[in-house]
C-alpha cells in the first residue's frame, strides 16, 4: 500500500462512491413499502371474509395483483440490501463473506420468484 507514512496507509482506500446509491435505494424501498404495506392493510380491513374463495377473487383483480408484484418485489430487495450491509459490517473472512451473500442472493431470488409465480398464478386463474 505505501512506505508506512500515514498518507501510504490509507491511500487507495477511500470512498468507492456507491454508498449514497446504496442508502437512497433503501430509503426508496423503506418508502415504497411503507405505501404498499399501508395499501394491503387497508384492503385487508375493508374485506370481509377471508376464505380461500374470496382471496382468490380478491387477487384475481389486475391492479391488486400488481400491487401484490410490487410489494414483493419492494420487501425482497430491501430485505437484501439491508442484510448484505449486516453481512459486509460483521463477516470478516472474505470466504465466509462470499458464502453469505451467495445464500442471501439464492434465498431471495428464490423466495421472491416463488412469491410472483403464487401471485400471478392466482391472478391468471390457477390452482396455486
Amino acid at each position: 500500500m505505501g512506505n508506512g507514512t500515514s498518507i501510504g496507509k490509507v491511500r487507495g482506500l477511500g470512498s468507492s462512491h456507491d454508498g449514497a446509491h446504496h442508502w437512497l435505494s433503501h430509503r426508496f424501498t423503506a418508502i415504497s413499502n411503507l405505501v404498499l404495506m399501508s395499501w394491503l392493510l387497508v384492503s385487508f380491513v375493508l374485506m370481509g371474509d377471508f376464505g380461500h374463495a374470496s382471496m382468490v377473487g380478491w387477487i384475481s383483480q389486475p391492479i391488486t395483483a400488481v400491487a401484490m408484484i410490487l410489494l414483493i418485489i419492494s420487501l425482497f430487495s430491501h430485505a437484501r440490501m439491508g442484510l448484505q450491509v449486516l453481512i459486509e459490517d460483521y463477516v470478516h473472512n472474505s470466504g465466509s463473506k462470499f458464502a453469505c451473500l451467495t445464500a442471501l442472493n439464492i434465498a431471495v431470488i428464490g423466495g421472491g420468484a416463488f412469491a410472483i409465480f403464487s401471485v400471478a398464478s392466482l391472478a391468471l386463474g390457477g390452482q396455486a
